[in-house]
């Protein structure tokens, strides 16, 4: 998935934008853009939309973002949605492969109660929005078939620290939030799982969004999170890949299948090795070809 757009779960007219906006998820927020006093009426706008969105064809995949283990909504916003059939579950503050466990434990009681394959339902961790989740981001390798990516999130992040803000005059992340940043990338590395990058909150920039994506995808991000459908398109765009890196990754493969027991070989003057054949095998896998 390149993009994915935060929607709050009580605003109708935003859920149905979204689904026109050419995002490849749509994430329904239970979590922060929904105030205490309007969580049990957003749980239910939310199981409606699910309810006639994935009836959908060509549909972007439905996502929900639950309230965490900590605020004692987790169970309530689980019975509410999943009935609804989402795809995935969007988990924020998940601190190391056991708060994954125990999510995972849940969506089977729910899954179960309402009739649905055993995990069927997946998770996108966003693992690194808290100080323990930094210490416990190395944790997520192996704990659950339903993980299926990792994100993080400076916003609670910096204000857990205290922090006045998490990016400098410039606009760039601050020390703490790219070595935040810098532990996702990794995180997700050890878990297997591809690296979503989280927003930008200057929805209107879209120049400053271009450069951000830009570089998230040369770091190794896959796709990115988006506030605004404005962002989508730049999004989806920097994150797909270009004709000529299509061609050169056919060769790459093409190059090492002619030389099967090579460590190295040579193509237009240039050597490539093992991980470069790993990272055409993963463009190509990314278009299904």
């Amino acid at each position: 998935m390149r993009s994915l757009l935060f929607v709050p779960a009580d605003s109708g007219k935003k859920l149905d934008k979204a689904m026109a906006s050419g995002a490849d998820g749509v994430i329904i927020d239970l979590e922060d853009s929904i105030t205490a006093e309007k969580k049990a009426e957003a749980r239910k706008s939310a199981f409606d939309f699910l309810k006639d969105a994935s009836k959908a064809a060509n549909r972007p995949r439905l996502l929900v973002r639950i309230n965490g283990l900590e605020t004692g909504m987790t169970d309530d916003d689980l019975a509410a949605i999943v009935p609804g059939t989402p795809d995935i579950i969007v988990f924020p503050k998940a601190e190391g492969g056991a708060s994954v466990i125990h999510l995972d434990a849940k969506l089977n009681a729910q899954e179960a109660i309402a009739g649905l394959p055993e995990g069927s339902i997946k998770i996108l961790a966003q693992g690194v929005e808290s100080a323990m989740g930094i210490f416990k981001a190395g944790e997520f390798r192996d704990c659950s078939k339903r993980l299926l990516g990792m994100t993080w999130g400076p916003e609670d992040l910096s204000s857990e620290l205290g922090a006045e803000s998490n990016r400098d005059e410039n606009g760039q992340l601050t020390e703490p939030y790219r070595f935040a940043r810098s532990v996702c990338l990794y995180a997700a590395a050890v878990a297997k799982v591809p690296a979503i990058e989280t927003v930008y909150v200057d929805f209107r920039n879209s120049e400053g969004l271009r450069r951000d994506t830009q570089d998230a995808r040369r770091d190794g991000f896959t796709g990115r999170l988006a506030i605004h459908p404005a962002q989508v398109p730049v999004i989806n765009e920097v994150f797909a890949p270009t004709q000529a890196e299509i061609v050169k990754a056919k060769a790459v493969v093409a190059a090492f299948a002619a030389n099967p027991g090579a460590g190295a070989v040579g193509l237009d003057g240039k050597m490539y090795d093992r991980p470069h054949l790993a990272r055409a095998q993963r463009l190509l896998a990314s278009l299904g070809k």
